[in-house]
This record gives C-alpha cells, sequence and structure tokens, in this order.
C-alpha cells in the first residue's frame, strides 16, 4: 500500500511541477528572453511534460493493469 502512494503522489508531485515550469517559460517569453534561437528552457519543459506523460502511462499499466 504504501509503494502505491509513494509512486502516485511523486508522479503528481513531478505533474504539479510541469504547469509551474510552463508558467514560468511564459513569463519569460512575455518579456523576452525567449528568442527563436534561444529557447531551450521552453524545449526542456516540453520534453519534461512528455516524458512526466509517459511515466504515467507505465505506472497506470504496472500498478492498476498488471
Amino acid at each position: 500500500g504504501s509503494t502505491f502512494c509513494r509512486l502516485t503522489g511523486f508522479h503528481g508531485a513531478h505533474v504539479l511541477r510541469g504547469p509551474i515550469m510552463l508558467i514560468v517559460m511564459w513569463l519569460r517569453s512575455a518579456t523576452g528572453h525567449c528568442t527563436r534561437d534561444n529557447h531551450f528552457g521552453f524545449e526542456a519543459a516540453a520534453w519534461y511534460g512528455n516524458f512526466v506523460d509517459v511515466v504515467g502511462l507505465m505506472l497506470f499499466l504496472f500498478v492498476y493493469v498488471l
């Protein structure tokens, strides 16, 4: 039981971190920090979100299905 709570809690914390990163990137782009050539932070936040989604799918598969 504690493993399930730990896995879902860690995943939830990482899911919460994703929108925070995107809000920070939105603020940075609104102030001109992100340009066509300098946008690594936004790209990293997008990759992070995709990674968290894949981990969430794996958690669903291994915790609920199997």
